[in-house]
């Protein structure tokens, strides 16, 4: 993608990444294998996230790339016309976020030599863009010393529903940043609470920020199959020989999340960094928090998408997406009721995590 020239603030050496991936199984029936979460508006706003995830990079970057399953390729083309094909690498099967992310920065190298690149996934809502870039370019000043650089989100509570970051002493030669001592995957509520009255703990977004070079070249320590293999993809992605390329390389790609694959084990060795994120971030990982970004009605109803009425008889908050019949909620608090063409869903949001298991023999 190519921001308008008028733009200002740009960082000449960054390059965006937007690894367009999952389908976000706790939004069902709303998210499904072929409508996920990044291609939908979830607020009611006229625009998806991923439409705004696009947006909010374009002040920092000249480029961005977005890295998606062949399926969804299409949508997001057409979705995001101002981005030049060039810019959607397709991915034909999932790997995970190391394949997606490494195959970004391979790309970038075989197209422009080494950059910075920041990876920002498609799918989560944050409404403070200016505070956000200023995060992200106090990241991008601490990836030029060689760290590997994360955001860490300033948690509003314990929660196990992320994963945490503990940062030590600041940086003396990355102003903004402090080292990370250990990541931790999602704890318990317990711990959760404990992490937090120790200080010293951030939420873990999954955005990172790094040189190309070092991030292949930690990958070629670390997981040499794949940076070999994402380095002959890259090769070959602008020339004819890519489908054959990809076609017999990428399954042999290992499947791993780069938190495991890079973050925790450079961390170890002490080559992470974190700058603090003080925006709001939300990963609308359910109903629940997704009853938290909208504004009920007077009648106390939170609602996307309604083409009638909602009815509340004793039942208070109730959480309604979508559908064309009225709807009567009696006797229930905090209820959630979806309805697609697909599917009817009818839950709590105190249990709404558990629309991930949903399955029908």
């Amino acid at each position: 993608m190519t921001t308008d020239d008028s733009s200002v603030n740009l960082v000449d050496d960054f390059v965006s990444v937007v690894p367009a991936g999952g389908v976000g199984s706790r939004l069902w029936p709303l998210s499904q294998p072929h409508r996920p979460k990044f291609l939908i508006d979830l607020l009611g706003t006229g625009s998806t996230l991923i439409q705004d995830t696009v947006e909010r990079l374009g002040p920092l970057s000249a480029h961005t790339l977005i890295v998606t399953g062949v399926r969804h390729a299409p949508a997001v083309a057409e979705q995001l016309p101002a981005t030049d094909a060039s810019a959607l690498l397709t991915e034909p099967s999932p790997r995970d976020s190391m394949a997606a992310i490494a195959l970004a920065a391979a790309v970038i190298e075989q197209r422009h030599g080494e950059r910075v690149m920041g990876s920002f996934a498609a799918d989560h809502v944050i409404p403070d863009g200016d505070v956000f870039r200023d995060a992200v370019r106090t990241a991008i000043g601490a990836a030029r010393t060689g760290k590997v650089v994360t955001i860490g989100i300033e948690p509003t509570g314990p929660s196990s529903a992320f994963g945490y970051i503990r940062a030590g002493e600041a940086l003396a030669d990355a102003p903004g940043a402090f080292a990370v001592e250990a990541f931790t995957e999602k704890p318990d509520e317990e711990s959760a609470a404990q992490m937090l009255a120790a200080g010293g703990h951030t939420w873990n977004a999954g955005m990172f920020v790094v040189s190309t070079s070092v991030l292949l070249a930690h990958l070629a320590r670390l997981q040499p199959t794949l940076e070999s293999g994402v380095r002959e993809i890259a090769a070959a992605w602008d020339t004819e020989q890519r489908d054959a390329v990809v076609e017999r390389v990428w399954p042999t790609l290992t499947k791993i999340a780069i938190d495991h694959a890079i973050a925790e084990p450079v961390a170890a060795e002490g080559g992470v960094a974190m700058v603090p994120g003080s925006f709001r971030w939300h990963d609308v990982g359910d109903f629940d928090s997704l009853a938290e970004l909208l504004r009920a009605d007077a009648a106390g109803v939170y609602s996307v998408g309604r083409e009638q009425a909602v009815a509340t008889v004793d039942a208070r908050g109730p959480v309604v997406m979508g559908g064309t019949k009225p709807v009567a909620i009696v006797g229930i608090d905090d209820a959630v009721v979806v309805e697609t063409d697909e599917a009817i869903l009818v839950t709590r949001r105190d249990v709404a995590q558990r629309v991930k298991d949903v399955r029908f023999e």
